[in-house]
């Protein structure tokens, strides 16, 4: 007997147990033979080993489940935080799928044949580069994504343009209130919060949403309107007046002071600057272009002209139609009076109120009047001027 249990005790290592309470399982698989003859067979290992092991494991995948969702979450405001300049600086309506579109249509039909565009191509094609201006990162990424990963970049980018909207709407629809009253002092007071006393149900509102053809204050025309009958249909086809200078219309020259009023330079630098620049929009606007890319300050500029319309309107949510008003149509009107004109002569006056309004949002600069001339008498280049001469003076009394 003595024999026998040396023998079995002898055929190999055996593993040690570990400390602690140990289950029957664990304890068989840690002083079971090292031996393994089955290769199809496991080997023995202890529940808590194998525990452990799997925790860690999961650990690991967790970890890689937030630093993926860190990444998501980074392009996705990324991709919110671009897109909100795409209505302010691109297009106000058009959809970026049209844009992208249209460049893909275009290069093909060069390759292909070189074929006359329409118009609204052409406006497309404009866009699409001003998209890829305002966002230069835009066209490689189109490139290098597949189908489904460009239409979620594109639908970031276009909640963030939305939204951006209407912070604009909303921030608006206050501001234009307390300019009105602070201007026209109006009886009642505009009240922001009430929009079924905006429109043309305020004499104020009424009279800078009429058309410019028309004379608000005679009774008929303003009785026409608040009635909606056929003689005076209010729509897309009508300047307001508010886009005016001093809200007044030369009939014999419908282009005298069009797009230079007050209000319109105040909601423009409340969107693209900040609401406390408004306080400096009473500027003469004297003085010299000073930043020759803002010469697009137009394209900015369509959006506050519809936002301030919006504003001073009736209605109490976003809609594309007010009434017989199209804002769309409206916005491709302003869009249309810059790009579309019949002859040099009127390319002249388009770049004039252009300086205009850069003049009125950004200042006057003379940068290009300081020639090496002026500027080496100024006191700069003259102290350092002065201290050479001390110091050969010094030397020579050396």
């Amino acid at each position: 007997m003595t024999s026998l249990n040396h023998t079995s005790h002898s055929k190999g290592p055996s593993y040690e147990p570990e400390s602690g309470n140990l289950s029957s399982d664990d304890s068989e698989a840690q002083t079971r033979p090292l031996i393994h003859v089955d290769p199809s067979q496991p080997i023995p290992t202890s529940t808590k080993a194998r525990a452990k092991r799997h925790i860690a494991a999961l650990e690991e995948e967790l970890e890689t489940l937030r630093q993926d969702r860190g990444t998501k979450l980074r392009k996705t405001t990324y991709y919110v935080a671009q897109g909100r300049a795409i209505r302010r600086m691109v297009v106000l309506y058009t959809s970026l799928e049209d844009l992208i579109s249209e460049n893909d249509r275009r290069y093909e039909s060069m390759r292909l044949t070189d074929e006359a565009t329409m118009p609204e191509q052409d406006s497309l094609q404009a866009g699409y580069l001003e998209l890829t201006r305002t966002l230069p990162w835009l066209h490689r990424k189109l490139g290098e994504l597949n189908h489904k990963e460009c239409e979620g970049m594109l639908k970031k980018l276009k909640k963030g343009a939305d939204a951006a909207r209407g912070d604009d709407t909303s921030s608006l629809k206050d501001l234009v209130a307390g300019w009105i009253n602070q201007e026209f002092r109006p009886s009642p007071l505009i009240r922001p919060d009430d929009k079924h006393s905006h429109s043309f149900a305020s004499d104020v509102c009424g009279k800078l949403l009429c058309p410019a053809e028309w004379d608000w204050d005679r009774a008929c025309v303003k009785a026409g309107i608040r009635d909606r009958t056929t003689e005076y249909i209010v729509s897309e086809n009508s300047w307001p007046l508010f886009m005016y200078k001093n809200y007044k219309v030369n009939s014999d020259n419908l282009e005298q002071g069009f797009l230079k009023s007050k209000l319109l330079v105040l909601a423009f630098k409340a969107i693209f600057t900040s609401p406390s620049s408004v306080k400096e929009a009473d500027g003469d606007g004297d003085g010299a272009d000073i930043l020759e890319n803002n010469r697009r300050a137009w394209q900015k500029s369509d959006q506050s002209k519809w936002q301030v319309r919006f504003a001073l309107s009736g209605i109490s949510s976003w809609r594309t139609i007010d009434g017989n008003f199209d804002y769309e149509t409206f916005w491709t009107n302003i869009v249309t009076f810059f790009e579309v004109v019949p002859g040099p002569v009127t390319r002249c006056r388009v770049d004039k109120l252009l300086e205009w309004w850069t003049r009125k949002v950004f200042g006057t600069n003379h940068c290009q009047d300081l020639t090496p001339e002026v500027v080496s008498q100024m006191s700069v280049n003259a102290l350092a001027e002065q201290r050479k001469m001390l110091e050969d003076a010094a030397f020579d009394s050396e």
